[in-house]
């Protein structure tokens, strides 16, 4: 079996990042502590989902290859995390004074979008339930 373990991400502030994504999506900090280049990663996630989680990346030190720097800041379009109850999760991210967007209602489910620090955007998603 073939899965996803992690998506590493640098950003400026991981503990900062790594407790918006706690309180608003109910994750935990899964291991935090010093890596390569003397920087710093906090690895959250669900603490049901088996070795499945997201890791926020601060490097402490420049290095002369920038390709091996890692770090650019949120070099990618979004993360989707799909809730069982959207309006809660807007009701939560309300709350830590972030602005919600993009609004959507499609087949087959309903999203909105908002940016945690360093603009990293976080899509939301809520598929119906169906009766089987």
């Amino acid at each position: 079996m073939n899965s996803l373990e992690h998506v590493n991400v640098t950003v400026t502030e991981p503990q900062r990042t790594a407790d918006l994504l706690c309180d608003i999506f109910d994750w935990q900090i899964r291991w935090q502590g010093a890596t390569q280049n003397d920087g710093y990663t906090v690895h959250v996630g669900q603490a049901d989902a088996g070795d499945s989680y997201l890791a926020l990346y601060q490097a402490q030190q420049s290095h002369p290859n920038k390709q091996q720097q890692h770090q650019t800041v949120c070099n990618l379009n979004h993360l989707a995390v799909v809730v069982d109850d959207l309006d809660q999760i807007e009701s939560r991210v309300k709350a830590q004074d972030i602005e919600c967007y993009s609004y959507g209602d499609y087949d087959p489910g309903k999203r909105f979008y908002f940016n945690l620090p360093d603009q990293l955007e976080v899509e939301v998603v809520a598929y119906p339930v169906t009766q089987g």
